[in-house]
């Protein structure tokens, strides 16, 4: 299968550059400049993924995520040269699968759209899906990891709780904060990290070499389960 993908960037010659780029590997973009006429093409073709820069004319590339996503289910890769944490944290929380900081290398975005393509096509093909790795039992107040109820700390357990709710998206570290209601019963330094540390200690798997909790640089934590 070859992915279609749908660009909203008014940067015509990086459009152009990772058009070109992108169709050696049998991806192939259909770019618009203009963001009004980007969000009529949805509603007139299906496209595998989207990439959007945020500083457009006219509308900006947060709220054309927000309309996108009210509606529709399409992967979502922010490509923008905004760099304020605040921009990437909303992005993602309106529902962005990635944030990609300008400038570049064309070969990263290909990783990317890869990687995003893989995780849509797992998430929305029923034949495929595995049991998940970890599994919350909130009436009972337990998280199962392999069939094994885990020994958590009730902070340990907010935290790796909050994850799996929002599994394969990516979750700010003042909303995991947010959602540790007994964190300050453990007067820890760099709480938050030292929590993961502990729950990646007992996942069995360390920050350097993570399958399950994926630290996303200036932002916070995915869980793929």
């Amino acid at each position: 299968m070859q992915p279609n993908l749908l660009m909203i960037e008014d940067d015509t010659e990086l459009a152009e550059i990772l058009s070109n780029f992108l169709k050696r590997y049998n991806i192939y973009v259909t770019n618009y400049e203009d963001p009004y006429l980007g969000i009529s093409a949805l509603n007139l073709k299906k496209y595998d993924l989207l990439i959007l820069d945020l500083s457009l004319p006219g509308m900006d590339g947060l709220e054309i995520c927000k309309e996108i996503r009210s509606k529709s289910d399409i992967p979502i890769i922010i490509s923008s040269a905004r760099s304020d944490l605040e921009d990437k944290i909303v992005g993602l929380e309106l529902g962005a699968d990635d944030y990609l900081p300008k400038p570049y290398e064309p070969k990263e975005l290909y990783a990317r759209i890869m990687s995003v393509l893989r995780r849509y096509k797992k998430s929305n093909n029923p034949h495929e899906e595995t049991p998940m790795a970890l599994q919350l039992k909130e009436e009972s107040h337990t998280i199962f990891f392999q069939g094994t109820p885990l020994t958590l700390t009730p902070a340990e357990f907010d935290v790796l709780a909050h994850l799996i709710k929002k599994n394969n998206c990516v979750v700010s570290r003042a909303e995991l904060l947010g959602s540790a209601l007994s964190l300050n019963e453990e007067n820890e330094s760099r709480s938050l990290d030292v929590l993961i540390s502990r729950i990646r200690t007992k996942l069995g798997e360390s920050s350097k070499e993570p399958k399950l909790i994926h630290s996303i640089r200036g932002i916070g934590y995915r869980l793929q389960a």
